[in-house]
């Protein structure tokens, strides 16, 4: 089982203010995370792009990356001309994450079609071929289904970024087939609970499917890359506590979930710092899992972990 180095991101959905980004963004990388993560939604956040951009500016070594971008809100050739912008403004730090696209309610309000699964991971997975051929040395041409690019005057690879061939990908999987996509054309697969065809948000059904399962699809796509690929994890909120099974029922008002499956999922981080300490470790252990994030309002009772664990 690959046995990466442990990593520790942040994700935020921004600031109020410049001040307080840059603020934030510095604490960020003074407690010792190696990645902040922005979100893409039309909800309450900041745009992603420039957030990012502005994160590098503040910081000398904290890695900035999408979680995710989604597909459909832009054209994979702006996407790969942003993403080598920011390579190149933050001297090789970035890392685009990339999905197929989830939240109906987002495509309803800009009047974008929500179209069936099936649909959606297709274009999406031209869109990855796009994003590739643009970082490649030769010509940048695409004729697919969904998307037609053609070299010429009105199109050049400018800038090209400080990280070769790209900057890492993280795409975000959950249900089978984009697993199996994660696993032929990703760097770093972000693990989540596969959504709901409706758009709805997460399936709680595909909380049976269990992680041992998920990587074997992974492992039987990926070949001989397997060992190269890095596992993320997301988690949906970290309880430091003396009494795992309390705070465990407590979270599942918030989750619909047993309590019991709540303490044995790598999505919850519960327990004293030893105990989340020790689950990270198993969760490496078990399913090669070194990269996890967590939302920036847990990120200050998280650092102790960070402290024990970050590159080891």
């Amino acid at each position: 089982m690959n046995n990466r180095k442990f990593r520790f991101g942040v994700t935020s959905n921004g600031a109020s203010s410049a001040g307080e980004w840059q603020t934030k963004v510095e604490q960020i990388e003074n407690l010792g995370y190696a990645t902040l993560l922005v979100p893409d939604h039309f909800i309450e956040q900041i745009a992603t792009m420039p957030a990012l951009a502005m994160a590098a500016a503040y910081t000398t070594t904290l890695r900035v990356g999408s979680l995710v971008c989604s597909n459909d809100f832009r054209h994979p050739i702006m996407l790969a001309k942003e993403a080598a912008t920011l390579d190149m403004l933050s001297n090789g730090r970035f890392e685009l994450g990339i999905g197929a696209g989830w939240l109906k309610a987002e495509y309803d309000a800009i009047g974008i079609p929500f179209d069936p699964p099936s649909k959606r991971v297709s274009r999406f997975e031209e869109a990855v071929q796009v994003i590739k051929t643009y970082f490649q040395d030769d010509p940048i041409k695409f004729a697919g289904k969904y998307y037609n690019v053609q070299a010429g005057q009105g199109l050049e690879r400018t800038p090209v970024p400080v990280q070769k061939p790209y900057p890492p990908i993280l795409i975000g999987a959950g249900g089978r087939r984009m697993l199996a996509m994660a696993a032929r054309e990703a760097d770093i697969i972000g693990l989540t609970i596969k959504v709901q065809a409706n758009g709805s948000g997460p399936d709680p059904s595909d909380i049976a499917t269990t992680l041992a399962q998920k990587l074997e699809w992974v492992q039987a796509k990926a070949g001989d890359r397997f060992d190269d690929i890095e596992f993320h994890i997301h988690t949906w909120a970290v309880v430091i506590t003396e009494d795992r099974e309390q705070a465990a029922a407590q979270l599942a008002k918030r989750f619909p979930l047993p309590a019991e499956m709540l303490l044995n999922i790598p999505y919850l981080l519960i327990g004293t710092i030893e105990e989340i300490t020790d689950q990270i470790m198993n969760y490496r252990a078990q399913y090669g899992i070194s990269y996890f994030s967590v939302f920036d309002r847990h990120m200050d009772e998280f650092a102790p972990v960070v402290d024990l664990l970050a590159g080891k």
